[in-house]
């Protein structure tokens, strides 16, 4: 077994584990302490990674590997890069601010909902850092149980609806994705090393099935216009803990598995596919804004503007160069924040007024003077105020698309012109807007366990938007190793591999210990 010393990894997947499996043995009352406890502790060992990691470094660190079955080749086997951190240490950050706001809302098989959110994080979490195809498959089909739950269980009124479609959509694309997975295995070398799959060339006519199979998968985990309609749905009908727990971070496993697996493994493919991309991720930009423009209910707002935030990321991502994709990775972190944070206020004020209504949740501004002003904070960090973090994250993708496309450019800014419209006319009534007297008698501002839940998030917008630099540049050496690995690989012959080793492989032959992969 590689460690590198201490498990970190191992222990970021089991502590959730064992913490669900231990609710199972507390009451009701003890189980919010105990998943609570759970997730800082959880928190608490992710945070040494930051420091921990080697900027300078674009190979895997933190490795971990062992054989798991012999035949087929399976590993358990995981690692961390510059990529994967960022998205690590936001589901770390985001799991006990769950917890924090299901305290009062959840009040019906609490042990169960809270079992739920951490075999959740456990499986979020092994996503990014699994380096074994079956073990990330493993961790990809194990999301969709428990929130196909939460929705389903502790959902709205048409919860059986959502959390079907949901599953269904979902589900669909992981078959996809498995039978590329059972693809890259045979050609590659009878292997389910990402690593090494990675460095094995693939004629062109292969890599577009391939590209075609990964974006049935990721495409509808973004989700990518026009796959995106099982998403209102489930933001609408899902517990505000499972809307943050889906915007935050399940949508970033879609863009996370075009940047792992798509670009790298298959370069040629992915520059082919580059213009039908953008003009999707434009069209997304747009359409989702213009939604955005139209919706009454706060949720489904803040469900369409993912679509359009998250049609910069795929933007970023296909541009295929430094500025893109490191805008896209930031974007990523950057819309996890403030879109959960904006749908933790929404969880907060429907708590209180029972209606997710605009027309309902009017002139908050003078009952709820604390809520409306972090409300206007995360609503300018949405629409991509500079200072915000979510200005460094688009500023760069826009870098990235202007010298891939000054007309691309052009139409992606127009999201950033219809987010103010829709964020600001939302803030105008919801903040500053005439109240509803029948509800200012219910209208307390925030409770201490509401503001802890808020005031980290918005500690975040701030710190990344004025000094992003210490996360962009711990991704700097993966991004330039990702374009690198585009530029250096060549279409293979049509024929198929003879049955010896590919040179990819044979770097791995000295060992679960020894180093995957040629040296940058």
């Amino acid at each position: 077994m590689q460690t590198g010393g201490f498990p970190w990894l191992t222990m970021l997947i089991l502590l959730p584990l064992a913490g669900a499996g231990a609710l199972y043995f507390v009451k009701d009352a003890a189980a919010r302490l105990v998943a609570l406890g759970v997730t800082l502790a959880d928190l608490a060992l992710a945070l040494p990674l930051w420091w921990l990691f080697d900027p300078q470094s674009s190979q895997m660190q933190f490795t971990e590997h062992v054989t798991w079955i012999v035949a087929p080749p399976i590993h358990y086997s995981l690692g961390l890069d510059g990529i994967s951190l960022p998205l690590v240490l936001m589901t770390a950050a985001l799991m006990p601010l769950c917890v924090l706001i299901s305290w009062e809302s959840i009040t019906a098989r609490v042990r169960s909902f809270m079992a739920m959110l951490l075999i959740m994080e456990a499986a979020m979490l092994g996503v990014f850092v699994a380096l074994d195809f079956v073990l990330f498959y493993v961790f990809w089909e194990a999301m969709l149980i428990p929130m196909y739950l939460l929705i389903g269980v502790w959902g709205g009124p048409n919860r059986l609806y959502a959390a079907i479609k949901f599953f269904l959509y979902t589900l669909a694309g992981s078959v996809l994705l498995l039978v590329a997975i059972l693809a890259l295995y045979f050609y590659g070398g009878r292997t389910f090393d990402i690593q090494a799959l990675s460095q094995v060339t693939y004629p062109a006519a292969l890599q577009t099935w391939l590209f075609l199979a990964f974006f049935a998968a990721f495409a509808v985990k973004v989700p990518m216009f026009p796959f995106h309609t099982w998403l209102p749905d489930a933001h609408v009908e899902a517990p505000t803990a499972g809307s943050v727990i889906l915007a935050s971070v399940l949508l970033k496993m879609g863009t996370y598995g075009f940047l792992r697996f798509s670009l790298p493994m298959l370069p040629d493919a992915s520059r082919e596919m580059t213009p039908v991309i953008a003009a999707l991720s434009i069209v997304a930009i747009i359409y989702g804004a213009y939604m955005a423009l139209a919706q009454t209910d706060l949720k489904k707002l803040i469900a369409y503007s993912s679509v359009s935030h998250m049609g910069f990321v795929t933007l970023g991502l296909f541009v295929l160069n430094q500025q893109g994709i490191e805008g896209a990775v930031l974007q990523m972190v950057n819309h996890g924040i403030t879109t959960g944070a904006l749908f933790l206020c929404v969880g907060i004020i429907y708590d209180r007024t029972h209606s997710r209504l605009i027309s309902d949740n009017v002139g908050l501004a003078k009952p709820m003077p604390q809520y409306a002003t972090l409300l206007v904070i995360f609503s300018l960090s949405s629409l991509g105020l500079p200072g915000t973090n979510s200005f460094v994250g688009e500023f760069l993708v826009l870098i990235g698309t202007f010298l891939w496309s000054k007309a691309a450019t052009a139409l992606a800014s127009l999201g950033i012109i219809l987010a103010a419209a829709y964020m600001l006319w939302m803030v105008q009534r919801v903040a500053f807007g005439v109240p509803s007297p029948h509800h200012l008698p219910r209208l307390k501002d925030l409770r201490p366990r509401e503001l802890a839940a808020l005031i980290p998030l918005v500690v975040l917008v701030f710190w990344i938007g004025l000094y992003p630099n210490p996360v962009v540049s711990r991704m700097h050496a993966s991004v330039a190793k990702t374009l690198e690995s585009m530029a250096r690989t060549k279409v293979a012959p049509a024929t198929h591999p003879s049955a010896a080793t590919p040179p990819a492989l044979a770097l791995t032959s000295g060992g679960p210990g020894a180093e995957r992969g040629p040296q940058p």
